[in-house]
């Protein structure tokens, strides 16, 4: 169809913290999952930069459930990126699906 699709790549650190990371603001201006345009998010995972695995969401299921964990107190949110510009939502991997 004419669907937009995301495709993100969690490089290397994800493997040591569990986490993957979907950033929300840029320069404290939203981007990312905040403005994208793409009811599909692929979020690749790489290790040494071979690809070992990835996850596929829907835009509006991936927004709902940061949405929840903020609510929950369960959100992380760190800054990084390229000189730490990126605010970014934490999702620890074992629970994207609880």
């Amino acid at each position: 169809g004419n669907n937009k699709i995301e495709v993100k790549t969690e490089r290397d650190i994800w493997k040591t913290t569990g986490n993957i990371a979907i950033e929300l603001k840029y320069k404290g201006y939203p981007s990312g999952i905040s403005t994208t345009e793409s009811s599909t998010w692929v979020h690749l995972l790489s290790y040494k930069g071979v690809i070992e695995g990835g996850f596929i969401f829907q835009v509006d299921s991936l927004k709902a459930l940061i949405k929840k964990r903020h609510k929950d107190g369960n959100l992380k949110m760190v800054m990084g990126g390229d000189d730490n510009m990126s605010q970014m939502a934490l999702l620890p991997i074992k629970e994207l699906w609880d």
